[in-house]
């Protein structure tokens, strides 16, 4: 049905994932009085770090945001939904190892700079987006254990 937690935990898995479009939801900030346009770093060239930065990022996080939003209305089809959450976890995972590698490469440049560096929200985001994704997972599970003892039943 289409009003069990598991649905809740996916659109808060959604709205985690779709949060990251934000502007001031970015990975992290720099202390903007540097003058950061002279370093080869492209990402922070503007003193912020967010999924702007990056098509990949962008494209990803769509995906996450996409997938945990329709698998909300798979509620008849439980291992679609399934598929669709353990998707949604994956494309997580791979956007927080993505976010490190981007940020390591343009804080290496970043080094000789004197400034500020502080982390914001968006770098909870992907981890509520895995959250409640498992969440999601787990009571969807726990549902197809029911539906299938209720079978037996019959």
């Amino acid at each position: 049905m289409i009003q069990r937690i598991q649905s809740i935990f996916l659109l808060l898995a959604s709205g985690s994932a779709f949060s990251l479009f934000l502007d001031p939801m970015s990975f992290f900030s720099v202390d903007t009085t540097v003058d950061l346009q002279n370093l080869p770093a492209s990402s922070m060239a503007d003193g912020v770090f967010n999924i702007h930065d990056n098509i990949i990022m962008l494209v990803l996080v769509g995906i996450m945001g996409a997938l945990a939003l329709v698998a909300i209305f798979l509620f008849r089809n439980r291992t679609l939904q399934m598929t669709l959450s353990r998707v949604v976890i994956v494309a997580s995972i791979i956007m927080l190892i993505l976010t490190g590698i981007l940020f390591y490469q343009d804080y290496q440049y970043m080094q000789s700079v004197d400034h500020v560096i502080t982390g914001e929200y968006g770098l909870l985001a992907p981890l509520g987006t895995i959250l409640f994704a498992i969440l999601a997972l787990v009571y969807i599970k726990k549902d197809d254990k029911l539906v299938r003892s209720m079978d037996r039943l019959r």
